[in-house]
């Protein structure tokens, strides 16, 4: 298999990641009669509570497989596209701690405190940044730059408001699942636009 088949393979895997994350909640909700998506945590969907956990747990460990797929295939763009080799490779290193946080996540289901070891997955905040740098003097990514800075933004205002460093009573007990559902999207979702702006990027300096 040459490089570049790869990396496409790669970061195709990356953005199927959220497409298999939102329709393994579905699917894990839909299993779960009662289940309250105002109050509870997504982890809940795969708790010793559900009546399918393995559905929701299944799908942390696909989704963390396609991350870490994603976060490969970011590492070996990067020097495809003339960027900074060692800050794809600090972007893939985020992705594969994150893939190992969903993956013991799903191991060990909750309310095990262990698998807070999930919150791993948060560390994939850090990759936006990563990748601005190690894209800084790459030609044809204006469109992926100003992507990158918007999710930036929505993550920063999200942590905000869901640590209750600014309005407090914003996120409360009676909506905290909404907001964790918001989170989880961007976090998963930037990753899976990028990766598809990436490969095409590749494709274009491919074709010349």
């Amino acid at each position: 298999m040459t490089p570049h088949r790869a990396r496409s393979l790669l970061l195709r895997a990356g953005a199927a990641s959220p497409l298999i994350a939102i329709g393994c909640i579905l699917l894990a909700w839909a299993v779960y009669p009662g289940f309250d998506n105002a109050r509870q945590y997504l982890s809940e969907l795969g708790g010793e509570h559900a009546r399918y956990p393995i559905v929701f747990n299944l799908g942390l460990i696909a989704v963390g497989l396609g991350g870490a797929a994603a976060g490969i295939g970011f590492a070996m763009a990067v020097p495809a596209l003339g960027g900074a080799r060692i800050a794809g490779l600090i972007v893939g290193a985020c992705y594969v701690a994150a893939a190992a946080g969903l993956i013991c996540g799903a191991l060990i289901a909750y309310p095990n405190p262990w698998h807070n070891l999930i919150q791993l997955g948060l560390g994939i905040q850090i990759a936006p940044f990563a990748l601005l740098w190690a894209l800084w003097r790459a030609e044809g990514v204006n469109r992926l730059r100003w992507f990158l800075w918007a999710a930036l933004g929505v993550m920063l205002i999200l942590t905000v408001l869901t640590k209750h460093l600014v309005w407090p009573e914003l996120v409360n007990s009676a909506n905290v699942g909404w907001w964790e559902r918001a989170y989880a999207i961007v976090l998963v979702g930037w990753g899976g636009v990028a990766a598809i702006l990436i490969e095409r990027r590749l494709i274009a300096a491919a074709a010349g």
